[in-house]
């Protein structure tokens, strides 16, 4: 078993910072890549951010420069940096983990419970 466990989300003002926190535990034998999503009311869950094993990142055009994913790989934490945050980054935050449980297992992905952030004007 699994499980991806969310925090750090909450109310913050426009310009603000957050940072968000989402920790694999149970059977993990390796994990490749993690990733942030987000979904906003009546809208479709949009890819944010994501680093792989190796460390190389790639960002949605709308938070360059403004968001910085990173991660811990011996505490199996993914982290989101969110700095200058917008009224437009007010959604439930995702993270995204795929994974090996075992050696020879296949790789698999597995979601957090989500976050709610809330940027206010």
């Amino acid at each position: 078993q699994v499980q991806l466990v969310e925090s750090g989300g909450g109310l913050v003002q426009a310009g603000g910072s957050l940072r968000l926190s989402c920790a694999a535990s149970g059977t993990i034998f390796s994990i490749s890549a993690m990733d942030w999503y987000r979904q906003a009311p009546g809208k479709q869950r949009e890819l944010v951010a994501s680093i792989t094993s190796g460390g190389n990142t790639n960002y949605a055009t709308s938070v360059k420069g403004r968001f910085t994913i990173s991660r811990d790989n011996a505490k199996n934490t993914v982290y989101l940096q969110m700095n200058s945050v917008k009224p437009e980054d007010t959604a439930v935050y995702y993270c995204n983990v795929a994974l090996r449980s075992r050696t020879y297992s296949p790789l698999r992905s597995y979601w957090g419970q989500g976050t709610q952030v809330t940027v206010s004007s």
